[in-house]
Parts: C-alpha cells; structure tokens; sequence
C-alpha cells in the first residue's frame, strides 16, 4: 500500500512516497524558488537557432528558455516554419533548467492549458499558471494513495484538487524520527549497506559516480560475502538513484569481482531500476562499470540541498527545530544563532523567516555568530530585556 506524507515547514516542503513504510521517492521543495516544471507561459521568441533545431524564448523574470522544434504541433519542422522571432507562443516548462541553461520548453499543450493561454490578458512574457506541486503529483500517479499532511494551507490546496475523502491533516509531524534520519542521508555522500559495506556517491556536473565501499567485507574468508554486499548494493544503488532523483551519465563501480561476476549482476541491477521510469540500465562497459542514464526532468536533490549542503539547508533545518521546540515549550520567545551567510539565505528566501514566525507566534531575533560553522547553526531561548 502506498503512502504520501508531506512535511511542511518555514519555507519548504518535504514530500515522501511510501510503499508498506519503504521510502520510495524523496522530494525537498522550497516553495519561494520553484523550480518551474509545469510552469504555464507566454513567452516571446527572442532567437531562432536552426543549427539547435529549435529557439530560444525570453520568459517572465529575464529567463531564457530553449524550444525544440520538435515540441511544435503535431508534425516536426523546420524551427523557421513554425515561429518567427518576436512572436508570443503559450509554452510548458518540461525540464528544469541546469547548470546555466535555460528550462526545456513544449508548445505542444493540453485543451485546459491552451485555454488558459488564450483567456490571458495581451501583453509581453508572463506567468500564467504554475506547475503542480511535489505532493500533488504524487497523488495524481499514485490514485489510490492516501495523502497526510501537517500542513493545513497544503491540506487546503490538495483538497481543492483531489476531493477531501484522500487528504488527512495532522496535527502532530507527519515524518518520524526514523524518515527524518531517512531525509538527513539523502543529504550526504555515504549510504551503508548490510554487512559493514558503504556507497559513495559522487555527484559531478557530467556524470554521477556511485562506488562500493566493501569495508569490513573486504578481508572476509568467505568467497561468498564480497557477492552478497554487490548485490546488496545495486539494490540500494537503484534506490539511491531515485530517492535523490539523479539524472545524466550514472556509473556504478562496484567493489571487487572480475568482469565475468560483475555481469551476474546486470539482471539484479535492471529489476531493482525497473520500477524507476525515467532510469535506463545501458549495461556494463569496458572499464567494468555498470553505465545507467536517467532523464532529467526536477533538479536532483543534490541541487536543491547544495552539495555540500547550502547554508539555506542548514537554516531551514534550524527553523524546523524552532517550530518544534516552540510546540514543546509555548510562549517562549526564541533566536536563531547562526553564521552571517545562513542568516543571509534565510531572509533572501521568500515567506522563511515570516513563515517561522507565524508558527512559533512570536517574532524570532537572529543574533548573526562568525565563530559558528553553518552545521552549527542553532536555536535557544531569547534573553528578556
């Protein structure tokens, strides 16, 4: 059976897929800064870009995104046959945008978007409807999943779109401390495996790198053990691959093993990334790695989080302390120590700060501390007076 929980806090959103408590699919929203897939827009077609087979179109806020040709009516055609530089087209976000490119646009639309686009007042480039939310198209792919939240505005939203029977509100958090454990490694490059073995992940702009890391496995007398952990491991692997949303070139390398039992793996590594519908096991290449490819469509976790984590990771982190610790103990008045740049980050992001302190109900002081490290960033009791 599947679940949705979604934990909200001051200036993000925590969604987790369930399947019988088995996290399945991670996602980390920060509402102030979109991510834009879905995103509806009039943009204005600033560049062709024929050698691109496609072109480039100026989009609300200064963007600049990229329309194939391909993604033009129903038949593909030249790109200088289909717009012409200065006109308005209604398009959809399809891909997020990456490393300095620009998001991945289609002006192929469904009827409801088409007539959102026409109803839209004239004008220049806009904003007419975001895209979806994390945990409502979760429960548009998984219909029989029940929702529960512990946000009420989220709650509110879900249930205007779903009907009220599937979206239950809590009043207490919606993650245990076991998925908070679950979230927090997500975060970081190491993954540990059943008997003393790690994965490594090494995320990189080309490609991501996973290595098994046999550890105590390594020196074991039975020939048997080192299999054991690289089956374990491109299991967890393929769920790792998910659960952070990793896209582009994947190499598995794993720990030991000639190329020969190396390839008594392909058939456990394509079952465990079957469920996966944007991974693609390309097989094992000549260097003994296993090669995967998986599409692009949100930014991966590593993006969203910063790799190491940002400091906004870690003061959204703190400000989910906060609202707890002001839940356990009410009516005290609370500050936040942090370094300057997580102080920084925090009032650069839309509703965080304001979000804080509507829950706790009281204003939060921010005492900025040079001497701490982001990670030890921190919230304690104000001083009266």
């Amino acid at each position: 059976m599947k679940t949705i929980l979604a934990s909200v806090s001051p200036g993000e959103v925590r969604v987790a897929l369930l399947d019988d408590e088995a996290l399945i699919e991670a996602w980390i929203e920060r509402p102030g800064r979109p991510d834009g897939v879905g995103d509806l827009h009039r943009a204005r077609v600033s560049a062709l870009a024929p050698a691109m087979a496609g072109a480039f179109l100026a989009m609300a806020g200064g963007e600049t995104g990229f329309l194939p040709e391909s993604a033009i009516g129903a038949a593909k055609q030249p790109i200088a046959k289909s717009v012409n530089e200065g006109q308005s087209v209604a398009v959809r976000t399809i891909r997020a945008a990456q490393g300095g490119k620009g998001p991945r646009l289609t002006a192929r639309l469904t009827p409801r978007e088409a007539a959102l686009a026409a109803a839209a007042p004239p004008g220049g480039p806009a904003l007419l409807a975001r895209g979806p939310e994390a945990a409502l198209r979760l429960a548009r792919a998984h219909p029989q999943a029940e929702i529960h939240t512990d946000g009420a505005a989220l709650a509110t939203r879900l249930r205007a779109a779903l009907g009220p029977a599937r979206v239950m509100l809590s009043h207490t958090p919606v993650f245990d401390d076991a998925l908070e454990a679950e979230f927090d490694q997500l975060a970081g490059p190491e993954v540990p495996l059943p008997g003393g073995g790690r994965l490594l992940l090494h995320p990189t702009p080309a490609l991501t790198a996973i290595d098994v890391d046999a550890g105590s496995a390594a020196g074991a007398r039975d020939p048997q053990a080192q299999l054991r952990l690289n089956h374990a491991a491109v299991t967890e692997a393929a769920r790792q691959i998910r659960l952070r949303n990793l896209a582009g070139p994947i190499l598995l390398d794993l720990a030991g093993l000639t190329t020969k039992r190396r390839e008594a793996l392909t058939e456990p590594l394509a079952k465990a990334l079957a469920p996966d519908p944007l991974a693609r096991l390309l097989g094992l290449g000549p260097l003994g790695l296993f090669e995967i490819l998986r599409q692009r469509i949100h930014p991966p976790l590593h993006e969203v989080l910063g790799w190491p984590p940002a400091a906004l990771t870690h003061g959204l982190a703190v400000l989910r302390r906060a609202v707890r610790e002001a839940a356990l103990r009410p009516g005290r008045r609370w500050a936040l120590r942090a370094p300057p740049a997580v102080i920084a980050a925090l009032r650069d992001l839309p509703g965080a700060l304001a979000e804080a302190e509507a829950a706790i109900g009281t204003p939060l002081q921010l005492h900025p501390d040079p001497a701490l490290s982001p990670a030890r960033s921190e919230i304690e009791e104000a001083e009266h007076g």
